[in-house]
């Protein structure tokens, strides 16, 4: 899916006249900008320090000891000179315009930025004006939406810009916790790099991050790479052998949904916050999390996940699936799946997908329990799977909450 950023616009307040708030806003960007960019101080070069030492070991700039104990030519003295002044490192003495006298990095900074944090405050606040009225309207929405159908409890996203822009605000103002479950195996390269910063500054904000994947993310180099950082910076990952589908929970107050059977555009998502269905889908996740087996990338192999694997492949048989849809259920390649049942019937002695699974279900193998979560925090033997395709394959399709590792920042 496309990725669930967020640009704030600054308050244009009731009585003021929004032509001319629009035009001091952007003079003050325009500042903001050249302050920031300033080229001044890529002109702050070694000469140029040492032309400040020596005027803080004297206590004066004199231009003509500077250019006679550097060895430069007037031009260059000049240059230094209004370098060092526009960056106030340089000041006059009060009433000898003509001499200078060296002020310290700090005071200089101080004066340079002033304005400038000045400024950035301004829009800091009129952000946080115009986010506070807008959610004023908040409550009316809904009133508004619930008068008009009274089980009309969440919204549902069409515009994949909007879709985006509303996931990255959410993960951007969350508080406590962002959960996710992302079906599908291995995770589309472009999509991981988008996530990892966004990611890594939730978690720095001190947010508890869950990502749960199918068991098959464990052989993808891509994937892995990715749950090695974030779980060096405090993610939780955990797999398991299927997932239903996507979902993004943030704070538990709020979730996302994928659109379901969209067939003339790219899904949408769900926006749900009425509380009662928030909590169940909560506690759903919760149990998913919990049969889940923990998932660091550097634990020893171990053969429990690929038995976990062999054993969902063997209840979808007995099931009457087709290969093409085990393997899409278990976010693997189809021919890996068809690896995993050509042993699974030599094992059995069986001639058909269909017999295997039915005999292995008369024999006991196949119950109604669920798999015991796994303590220890194992990898996948079968590295096959590396060769899947890491994009949008005939196996996998990606739609908008796809772009959400929280956001995933770090989201659906």
């Amino acid at each position: 899916m496309a990725e669930f950023d967020d640009v704030a616009a600054a308050a244009v307040p009731a009585a003021a006249h929004p032509t001319a708030t629009g035009d001091a806003q952007a003079d003050t960007l325009d500042q903001l900008h050249h302050t920031l960019h300033n080229p001044t101080i890529d002109h702050l070069d070694d000469t140029t320090a040492a032309a400040y030492r020596h005027a803080v070991l004297n206590g004066r700039y004199h231009p003509t000891d500077i250019q006679h104990t550097l060895h430069l030519t007037p031009e260059h003295t000049h240059r230094i000179t209004h370098t060092l002044t526009q960056l106030h490192l340089l000041k006059p003495v009060p009433g000898q315009p003509d001499t200078l006298i060296p002020l310290s990095p700090d005071a200089a900074t101080a004066e340079l930025l002033a304005t400038t944090e000045h400024h950035i405050q301004q829009l800091q606040n009129a952000v946080t004006h115009t986010r506070n009225r807008m959610q004023t309207l908040q409550p009316l929405y809904y009133e508004s939406r619930q008068h008009r159908n009274h089980t009309e409890a969440f919204d549902i996203i069409t515009d994949i810009t909007t879709l985006q822009k509303t996931l990255n605000d959410h993960g951007l103002h969350a508080q406590k916790e962002i959960l996710t479950a992302q079906p599908g195996g291995p995770r589309p390269p472009d999509i991981l790099e988008n996530a990892r910063p966004r990611t890594l500054n939730n978690l720095q904000r001190g947010l508890t991050i869950k990502h749960l994947y199918q068991h098959t993310a464990r052989t993808d180099l891509t994937t892995v790479n990715y749950i090695r950082t974030i779980t060096h910076h405090g993610a939780h990952v955990r797999t398991t052998d299927q997932l239903i589908d996507r979902i993004i929970i943030y704070d538990r107050e709020t979730v996302f949904l994928p659109e379901q059977n969209i067939t003339h555009r790219q899904p949408g998502a769900a926006l749900i916050r009425e509380p009662t269905l928030v909590q169940f889908l909560c506690k759903t996740y919760d149990h998913l999390w919990n049969n889940a087996t923990p998932y660091t990338p550097h634990t020893p192999t171990t053969p429990h996940i690929t038995h976990d694997l062999k054993h969902a492949i063997i209840k979808l048989l007995a099931q009457g699936h087709k290969d093409e849809n085990v393997a899409r259920k278990l976010g693997m390649s189809v021919r890996t799946c068809r690896r995993h049942i050509a042993q699974i019937m030599e094992q059995t002695n069986a001639t058909s997908r269909f017999q295997t699974g039915a005999n292995l279900a008369l024999a006991g193998y196949i119950t109604n329990q669920p798999p015991t979560p796994h303590t220890e925090e194992e990898g996948l033997e079968d590295s096959e799977e590396n060769s899947l395709s890491r994009g949008k394959s005939e196996e996998h399709s990606y739609d908008a909450l796809d772009a959400t590792e929280p956001h995933s920042h770090d989201e659906l």
